[in-house]
């Protein structure tokens, strides 16, 4: 989960509509330079951010969460399914035939809206991933509240009965474990602190880091109580040991991708909040934000 970074603009009729100031905001020019495809259900834009790699962006909603589709010669993952709202099955047999299999980089409920609409989900062996894999209808409603949708919900959509459905866990998998889709080799890094089941992809072959919520261009949300502030500074650590062989990162909100040179300073700046050194500023009820040099995070305040 994510503070809202910038939006798009707001249609006439959209839920709350008094209050989605971020609406207004122009689309960001990462996305310029991507390769744009068509997209089946228009909850969803589709972008091509690498070969065989592309992008399923929820623009509508504020976390504006990005899954990815990653397709091999045998099979294709989904990393993330996110928010369940529009049909994110359909968009993935648009652009494969291959059989797929899920993964999550973690699962709060905006990664996980569409696990159940796949046969082979993958889930991290942890207690946080079985509790989450029965779904919530709490969690979901909230991404419905004033000022968060842009535009008209998919027809069809019933706003009042919308929940994260529960899914199955076909396997549970292990920090280290690799997924082979044919020609595509990737890793499972752990990377708890968000989650305690939160991890990393990794397709060394490509240079690419596919970093969920661990990493996104905004405000990082460390404030809920399954988070590990300790855990998460030796995750984006163990990350930022990673920069010097990686080509690209495809984060999880905002845009589909920025610079490896991110984590290492990522890693500095979380560490020095870490070590109490930072100020807190109050954003919120019962909410702190702190602030190094372009990195924030969103943190409940230390007692």
């Amino acid at each position: 989960m994510f503070v809202p970074w910038v939006g798009f603009a707001q249609v006439a009729g959209s839920a709350g509509s008094a209050a989605v100031s971020w609406c207004d905001r122009p689309a960001r020019e990462q996305f310029a330079r991507l390769e744009r495809v068509a997209s089946p259900d228009a909850w969803f834009d589709v972008y091509r951010v690498s070969p065989g790699v592309f992008a399923i962006y929820e623009p509508h909603q504020e976390e504006e969460a990005i899954s990815y589709l990653i397709v091999g010669e045998k099979r294709a993952a989904m990393f993330d399914t996110g928010l369940g709202i529009g049909d994110i099955r359909r968009v993935v047999r648009s652009l494969t035939s291959l059989p797929v299999v899920v993964l999550n980089s973690h699962t709060h409920n905006d990664h996980v809206g569409g696990n159940w609409q796949f046969d082979t989900v993958y889930g991290m062996d942890t207690e946080f991933t079985r509790v989450s894999a029965k779904g919530s209808k709490v969690d979901a409603q909230s991404e419905l509240g004033p000022g968060s949708v842009c535009g008209k919900l998919p027809a069809g959509f019933d706003a009042k009965s919308y929940s994260t459905r529960p899914w199955h866990i076909a396997k549970f998998i292990h920090d280290g474990e690799k997924i082979d889709l044919g020609g595509r080799l990737l890793e499972v890094i752990s990377t708890p602190g968000h989650t305690p089941d939160a991890i990393c992809l990794l397709d060394y072959k490509n240079g690419l880091l596919f970093t969920g919520d661990t990493y996104y261009p905004g405000t990082v949300w460390l404030y809920r109580p399954e988070t590990d502030m300790a855990a998460y500074v030796r995750s984006v650590e163990r990350m930022a040991a990673l920069a010097p062989e990686l080509h690209l990162l495809l984060p999880a909100h905002n845009v589909p991708v920025a610079e490896p040179g991110e984590l290492p300073k990522l890693a500095a700046a979380a560490t020095k909040v870490r070590s109490g050194t930072v100020k807190a500023v109050p954003e919120g009820q019962g909410k702190v934000v702190y602030k190094v040099d372009e990195f924030s995070f969103l943190m409940a305040p230390t007692k």
